[in-house]
């Protein structure tokens, strides 16, 4: 180990997995570290024993929910938008060859009490129940100026500047309703919570554009894909990649100390005795528990059904957004559900995952909501983790610290994270510009 290295990164995470394959891409000299014996570190896939291990203290999981094997229970559970960051990186890296995806049957949205399906373009909007008559005709014009709106061409902009209107202005100009306004800024822009109606418009709308793209894309009832096998696929296949280009992997290292020069600069990293040299750290926060701050906490329950989410046309794999507007919250919920359609669990089994940003001490009372729309579940168990972010600056001491997974079930935030970091490392965009047909072979 006694070698010196351009970056070593700690911990198997899929933000640290893709840094380390997309930087090994690049000709550095990498070694990747874990001081557990298995990837994934926080968004690793557990089988039922490994859950059991986890949540109950115990590894005799009932017999009545078949084998452990079957069994892929992801710990971050999130879809990927079709036409998102994650599949153009995925595509940039070549890592599609590693992984096989499939289509998420449904997205849907919480409203007054009931689950409608998202409508994303102007013809469902004018189908959609979410809406009464005239408000489908307002809605269904507004559709079509986000599906015409090209940044580079001043006559689909309708005379107004997206990067100076705001979200509420623009909103305001298509006359829609408080209702409206809340399933597009939240199930089909995807924003966490209402600050983005005081921004500018253009981010919303491209968002907008990337749902309607990504739902075009495979022609299933949603705009997501998700990895057969889960998302611990992920880590490992970047962890591949990496080691294709000479990156060098070590799990099982206990302790993974940071060492520092006189200056306060990171200079290389001690485990069992023995010390490799480095340029760059990059790691997650539980690596570098002092240049972090706690900035929040996720609340979540995982569930193990014998049936689909009620009311979601019986889909095995599904997607519901609850608006915080729509439950009196600061922040939205998520209901993310998958079954044996996407091999996480045995056939007639579900996995469903309710999360949120903890506005309190209690998840059972906090996740009720979510939870009321599950409908009997065989198994249930409350989980709650910390969300901690980097204080600490990179040009001084050459750390680069990932953000905690947050409580959303697709991979947007966490995407733009890792592009963030890469730019922080290297000082060069990461060029996304590329065929995206390409990871199409992939699908069934």
């Amino acid at each position: 180990m006694d070698e010196e290295y351009d970056v070593i990164v700690l911990g198997t995470g899929l933000k640290e997995c893709i840094l380390s394959g997309l930087l090994s891409v690049d000709g550095l000299k990498v070694l990747h570290m874990d001081r557990n014996d298995y990837y994934g570190g926080e968004s690793s896939s557990l089988n039922l024993i490994q859950l059991w291990k986890k949540f109950r203290g115990s590894d005799k999981p009932p017999a009545h929910l078949g084998s452990s094997r079957d069994y892929n229970v992801d710990m971050v559970p999130k879809f990927i938008m079709a036409n998102g960051a994650l599949v153009r990186v995925l595509i940039h890296t070549d890592v599609t060859k590693y992984l096989y995806f499939k289509a998420v049957d449904g997205s849907f949205v919480y409203n007054k009490g009931k689950v409608h399906k998202v409508p994303a373009t102007d013809m469902e909007a004018l189908k959609s129940p979410l809406m009464g008559i005239f408000e489908k005709r307002r809605a269904r014009k507004f559709f079509i100026y986000v599906q015409d709106y090209n940044e580079n061409e001043p006559k689909t902009h309708e005379g107004m500047d997206l990067t100076r209107v705001t979200t509420r202005e623009l909103i305001a100009k298509y006359g829609l309703d408080d209702n409206t306004v809340d399933f597009i800024g939240h199930a089909l822009a995807l924003h966490r919570d209402d600050r983005y109606l005081n921004e500018p418009a253009l981010d919303t709308v491209k968002r907008m554009k990337l749902y309607a793209e990504s739902l075009a894309r495979f022609q299933g009832g949603s705009p997501y894909i998700y990895p057969l096998y889960g998302l611990g696929e992920l880590p490992q296949a970047f962890a591949r990649l990496s080691a294709v280009y000479g990156g060098t992997y070590m799990l099982n290292k206990p302790e993974c100390k940071v060492e520092f020069d006189e200056e306060g600069k990171v200079c290389g990293v001690t485990s069992e005795g023995e010390t490799a040299k480095c340029k760059k750290v990059v790691c997650d926060p539980s690596y570098l528990p002092n240049k972090v701050r706690k900035v929040g906490k996720v609340a979540r329950a995982i569930c193990i059904m014998s049936h689909p989410i009620p009311n979601t046309n019986e889909s095995p794999s599904v997607q519901v957004i609850l608006p915080q507007k729509q439950l009196g919250r600061r922040s939205d919920m998520y209901l993310f559900c998958c079954s044996y359609s996407h091999n996480v669990a045995p056939k007639g089994k579900y996995i469903a995952f309710v999360s949120t940003e903890a506005e309190t001490d209690q998840p059972e009372i906090e996740l009720k909501p979510g939870l009321d729309l599950l409908g009997p579940v065989d198994e249930i168990f409350y989980d709650t983790y910390d969300r901690f972010e980097p204080c600490n600056e990179p040009s001084l001491d050459n750390c680069f610290i990932s953000t905690s997974y947050d409580a959303t079930t697709h991979f947007e935030s966490t995407v733009s994270d890792v592009l963030n970091m890469y730019s922080m490392i290297t000082g060069k965009v990461l060029d996304l510009n590329v065929d995206l047909s390409a990871a199409s072979a992939a699908e069934e």
